[in-house]
């Protein structure tokens, strides 16, 4: 069955597997959730993340991080821009999530970063989703 939104899919993995406080979740890989995974490591979201190769498509292994009580550091994730429904922004238009407890991830030209790397570059872009 064809997948209409891969980037909702990883979302909803993620929170799927903090909610049952899962140690790691499997998704199906592409170029643009590495790119997230990695924004998400580097922001310490998540653990880490690696692909590992089977015989059709390659799976991308993202280690979901907790507290020292279990309690999980990713507290929502909100996918914002949708394919019936894309969000665009320019440079000066990205606002602060949570009023900065949190961070937003978009794609522009230069490639998927946060949106305080997406003001300090100067450039807008495509908003995908929103983490905190």
């Amino acid at each position: 069955m064809a997948m209409s939104d891969p980037i909702a899919d990883l979302l909803t993995r993620i929170r799927n597997g903090i909610s049952a406080k899962h140690e790691r979740v499997d998704v199906p890989a592409s170029r643009l959730k590495e790119q997230i995974c990695a924004v998400l490591l580097q922001e310490g979201y998540i653990g880490g993340y690696k692909t590992v190769e089977d015989g059709k498509q390659n799976v991308i292994q993202v280690t979901l991080k907790y507290l020292s009580d279990r309690q999980p550091v990713v507290k929502g994730i909100r996918r914002v821009s949708r394919p019936s429904l894309r969000v665009y922004v320019g440079s000066g238009e990205i606002r602060p999530v949570r009023s900065g407890l949190g961070i937003s991830i978009l794609s522009t030209s230069q490639g998927v970063m946060t949106g305080k790397q997406a003001r300090a570059s100067k450039v807008g872009g495509e908003v995908l989703c929103e983490i905190w």
